[in-house]
């Protein structure tokens, strides 16, 4: 079978482009890199995560809301939860839509919004998550092992 190595970049449809354009770069600290007038790609140093926004003349419809069909939210990985907790604190100086870190089954999460109301969430695992997933890049788990694995995790979690 063919191989997904990796998300290659995320395009956003936005509303407007030299918002957005602040937003991404003022507040996340992305580098805008090409400018093809309706759209521009960023990158973020040292991540590599590519990202582009676009301003699709025949645009239509208002604020992002992921309760329509079509994409929920952006997921990126914080460095740890100190990094978390200063993203917190960034996003509250900057007066950044965001509802504050919670705990969950795998790791912690900050969920924030950009201009637009797009979903984005910067996530840190908790330390078995994190074991479990560098097993899965190695490449030597099946597929098999890979979900008898999950099910071993899930049922570590419920019996908590």
């Amino acid at each position: 079978m063919p191989q997904l190595v990796r998300v290659d970049h995320v395009s956003l449809t936005v509303t407007d482009l030299e918002v957005s354009h602040r937003f991404y770069t003022d507040v996340l600290d992305f580098i805008q890199i090409l400018d093809f007038g309706y759209g521009r790609i960023y990158l973020h140093n040292p991540s590599a995560f590519i990202l582009a926004l676009v301003a699709h003349p025949e645009r239509a419809g208002g604020r992002f809301t992921e309760l329509t069909t079509g994409l929920d939210h952006v997921g990126l990985a914080a460095g740890d939860l100190d990094d978390l907790h200063a993203w917190e604190e960034r996003f509250r100086q900057l007066g950044v839509e965001f509802t504050p870190i919670r705990e969950a089954e795998f790791g912690y999460h900050l969920n924030f919004r950009d201009p637009d109301g797009i979903a984005l969430e910067f996530g840190v695992s908790k330390p078995d998550f994190e074991a479990a997933m560098e097993l899965v890049k190695s490449g030597q788990l099946t597929k098999d092992q890979i979900q008898e694995y999950a099910r071993q995790m899930l049922a570590a979690l419920a019996d908590g």
